[in-house]
């Protein structure tokens, strides 16, 4: 059975007729450029390529293949790909404490293929949009967990110089002390700083998302633009324009149907 894509590959590379030159309409060694059928008195042309009856009303009907299933599939598929590009993208930054912006290529390339693996072949604006705006999260939302090894870092070296500093007074000391000077008042020791209660779950889960999002603007809004940003910036936007194009819905332009006595053009 001619799918979908099978059908654009042939029109991206249509088989070459060396052996046929162009007559006045199809001849008996014509043949469909996309089942290789030999074509009878009635042929269409498919983006200037010849083709059997029964392949351009499978055109016709792959054309309208656009529904909501196909749409819903590969928007699931997406975020599925989107996701492990976050993971991949934060992966190596905690891992090797480098953050490179050309992790933004392989996600959008992740994320554009899986939507169109989701979608059975559709393409379209809609799908463009969509794996636009999940390759933009996808990298910035990489800044959320990339954020919080940093922060548990700092934490912990924090508490490992308060704990050196807090050390216990030792009790022979202090009795001397107080033998020797009858002024002396032992140092209290240090009383618990009371916390504030914890935000919900789910308004700290919603401020990291909004953080996360926002994560490319909020870096030049604290430190001001930099080369740095302004490349990493760049090779985002590439990442999301190789998402758009994969997405593109393939055009088929549909003719006929003609006549063998009608000359090709």
């Amino acid at each position: 059975m001619l799918t979908f894509s099978a059908m654009s590959d042939a029109l991206n590379n249509p088989s070459p007729q060396f052996g046929t030159a162009e007559y006045a309409g199809p001849g008996g060694n014509d043949h469909c450029q996309f089942c290789h059928q030999p074509i009878a008195s009635t042929y269409y042309r498919i983006n200037d390529s010849l083709a059997c009856p029964g392949c351009a009303e499978k055109g016709r009907s792959e054309l309208s293949r656009d529904t909501h299933a196909a749409y819903t599939r590969g928007l699931l598929f997406g975020i599925g790909a989107a996701i492990v590009g976050l993971i991949l993208y934060a992966t190596f930054a905690i891992a090797t404490g480098i953050i490179i912006g050309y992790v933004s290529l392989a996600v959008g390339w992740m994320v554009g293929t899986a939507i169109m693996k989701g979608s059975g072949g559709v393409g379209g604006r809609r799908y463009q949009i969509t794996a636009a705006l999940l390759t933009y999260a996808a990298v910035s939302m990489s800044a959320v967990p990339i954020g919080i090894h940093y922060v548990n870092e700092h934490r912990r070296e924090q508490k490992q110089q308060l704990s050196a500093k807090q050390q216990p007074a030792d009790p022979e000391f202090e009795r001397q002390e107080q033998a020797a000077n009858p002024n002396y008042v032992p140092q209290p020791a240090s009383q618990p700083v009371p916390h504030a209660a914890p935000p919900s779950m789910a308004a700290l889960l919603g401020k990291l998302a909004l953080l996360g999002i926002a994560s490319p603007l909020v870096e030049v809004w604290d430190t001001g633009p930099s080369f740095g940003w302004a490349i990493g910036l760049v090779i985002l936007v590439v990442g999301i324009r190789i998402a758009w194009r994969i997405t593109a819905g393939r055009s088929l332009e549909i003719n006929g149907p003609f006549e063998s006595s009608q000359p090709l053009r």
